[in-house]
């Protein structure tokens, strides 16, 4: 359903002189009388000539943002009368600020409550992010609810806590299948494995590694989060006021097994998943697991492929690469800087996993040689704390009142159509701060870049998730030489050469490739096949046109966290901010398919690209 929508507010229902507030509670009032009379012209038309309504599940069963009257019209003449919304309200006082009156708000639907942010100008509404927090009548045991814990009375039958537990583990996947199963136990598989647990679905973790946080123990020793502590919180459990700004890895590791214990995570560990097929028929997943040499199948209605925002390691083949007498890996599997010491180091790649390990390198003594094939955009890390996020997610920003369900809220509040609009000032701030910083950091020859539209780090990572680097330290050792720097294409290695394209030879001991990774379609291909795979298409990405990220406009992010076109597959993956956040809206799609309500998708993810 597309038509021509003309805005049609009835001009009795706009208070001269309105407070803010006034101008909430008239727009969320003539908006809910529009739906309650199903006047689908009458709704879309409050909206902006230029608008975007955003929703993640509350209206589409999806994650999808619509554009303009027409968009607005299409989706509730889709979805409005199954959806049934009401009680609209502001749930904070509404502010004003530069012409734009804004306010957080609540509704109900037919089978959930909402929470949302709403933006008004003189024409209507400019953005609307409307979100579903719960299902009624299978809300969380949470606050107020939370379970008793204890049993009191007497019973000779008695299980403790210790043996329910013990009896569910011995059961789950072999006497009880699970409904859901993810693949994955790092951040993102705990975080939804969590969610699930609180919401009584019964799902199942599976984790390569012998211990919970092993994909954080297992890369090099100097990695820590370049994003803040709060940013970072995972569900139902934030991490201590002690916690340190930037978590080392280890640690990150040692909180990720704990919580896993903590949170009750149904979790295997030393378990691969071997193979993967859909029964049409069934409705089924037949999953083939190696639990620690013994062979399981289980049989999943939903499959949840949870292996980060990237596919497999982008492995690159040259000439010469078997006659090579060095070491040579990709930054996934690099082990640390120690056995390096004195050695000369080539790192092919320009981003953050190349220059954490150039810089690792230089500390025990390695000649290390970053080779850049393109640019990057590079923001030190204080910097990018203090202007990119201190609003939101900061020691000043919990201060003034901001939580975390807040400030995700915030930030999901902005479509991805204008986002970049909002991130240009910010870097144009930075380029300013920092002007001596970038400009010794190109006199050493490094090429560096702010994205197509000068938008930064946040839309790369957004729209390629590749393409930067948060400054820890290491681009001080480039601008200074002590990191050297080479250009261009690899054209093959020689027994102890990286050769250019150019003919540039780098005498080598060692070849990392930090070289990034596919598409996390890769892993559907290798568990499940490539007819899968292509069927779902690629995953992450808006479709911006900008390098890396083709169109078509799609204006959210490929395939994750919402609806494939693959019957019962999914995917999960992000930092830890994406995880916690978009955990929520997952394990809440996978709950009511669960309890069997209808979950009517509206706008479907289309496939435009593979890979």
């Amino acid at each position: 359903m597309t038509q021509t929508v003309q805005p049609d507010i009835r001009q009795d229902s706009v208070r001269e002189n309105a407070t803010p507030q006034q101008r909430v509670d008239d727009w969320l009032a003539e908006f809910e009388a529009a739906l309650t009379a199903r006047d689908v012209r009458r709704a879309a038309g409050m909206f902006a000539t230029d608008s975007f309504w955003r929703d993640l599940v509350a209206f589409t069963w999806n994650i999808k943002t619509v554009e303009g009257r027409a968009g607005v019209a299409d989706l509730l003449g889709a979805r409005l009368a199954d959806t049934d919304p009401s009680g609209f309200r502001t749930i904070e006082p509404a502010e004003e600020a530069d012409g734009v009156t804004s306010a957080w708000i609540g509704f109900e639907t037919a089978v959930g409550r909402g929470l949302g942010h709403l933006r008004l100008t003189e024409e209507g509404a400019w953005t609307l992010l409307t979100t579903v927090h719960e299902i009624k009548g299978h809300e969380e045991n949470k606050g107020a609810s939370r379970p008793l814990g204890a049993v009191h009375g007497a019973d000779r039958d008695r299980l403790s806590w210790a043996d329910r537990r013990a009896r569910e583990d011995a059961q789950l996947g072999y006497a009880q299948q699970p409904y859901v199963v993810v693949v994955g136990g790092g951040q993102g598989g705990i975080a939804l494995g969590a969610r699930l647990r609180q919401l009584g679905v019964p799902a199942l973790v599976i984790e390569r590694n012998p211990r919970a946080g092993d994909s954080w123990r297992n890369r090099y020793k100097t990695l820590c989060l370049h994003d803040p502590v709060w940013y970072d919180h995972l569900p139902y459990l934030p991490f201590p006021d002690t916690w340190p700004v930037f978590a080392p890895k280890d640690k990150i590791g040692d909180w990720l097994e704990m919580y896993t214990r903590v949170m009750e995570v149904p979790y295997w560990t030393s378990s691969t998943c071997t193979s993967a097929s859909y029964d049409e028929r069934t409705k089924q997943w037949t999953v083939h697991v190696d639990r620690d040499g013994e062979q399981v199948t289980l049989r999943p209605k939903h499959l949840v492929l949870a292996t980060g925002m990237s596919g497999k390691p982008n492995v690159p083949t040259f000439p010469g690469q078997d006659s090579f007498a060095g070491d040579q890996h990709h930054s996934s599997r690099h082990p640390g800087p120690e056995a390096y010491a004195g050695k000369r180091a080539v790192v092919i790649g320009s981003n953050n996993s190349a220059h954490d390990i150039c810089g690792a390198l230089w500390e025990v003594g390695a000649d290390v040689t970053m080779v850049q094939r393109s640019s990057t955009h590079v923001v030190k890390s204080d910097s990018l704390m203090e202007l990119g996020l201190g609003d939101l997610y900061s020691e000043r920003a919990v201060a003034s009142g901001m939580t975390t369900q807040k400030a995700d809220l915030t930030f999901a509040s902005l479509p991805y159509r204008i986002m970049h609009e909002f991130q240009i000032p910010v870097y144009q701030a930075i380029a300013e701060r920092d002007a001596d910083f970038y400009e010794r950091l190109e006199k050493a020859g490094f090429r560096h870049d702010w994205g197509d539209d000068g938008s930064g780090l946040f839309m790369k990572y957004l729209r390629r998730g590749s393409g930067y680097y948060i400054d820890v330290g290491a681009s001080e050792l480039v601008a200074n030489g002590d990191i050297k720097l080479a250009h261009g294409q690899v054209r093959e290695l020689t027994e102890h050469e990286v050769v250019l394209a150019d003919g540039t030879r780098l005498p080598a001991d060692l070849v990392v490739y930090a070289t990034g990774f596919g598409s996390m379609n890769g892993w559907a291909a290798d568990l499940i096949g490539q007819d899968v795979a292509d069927k779902v298409g690629k995953c992450w990405g808006l479709g911006s046109g900008t390098t890396k990220d083709p169109g078509p406009w799609e204006g959210e992010q490929r395939n994750m966290w919402k609806p494939t076109q693959q019957e019962g597959l999914w995917f999960h993956g992000g930092n830890l901010h994406q995880s916690r956040h978009y955990s929520l809206y997952l394990a809440l799609q996978l709950k009511a398919r669960h309890e069997n309500i209808p979950t009517p998708v509206y706008g479907l993810q289309e496939v435009h690209h593979l890979a």
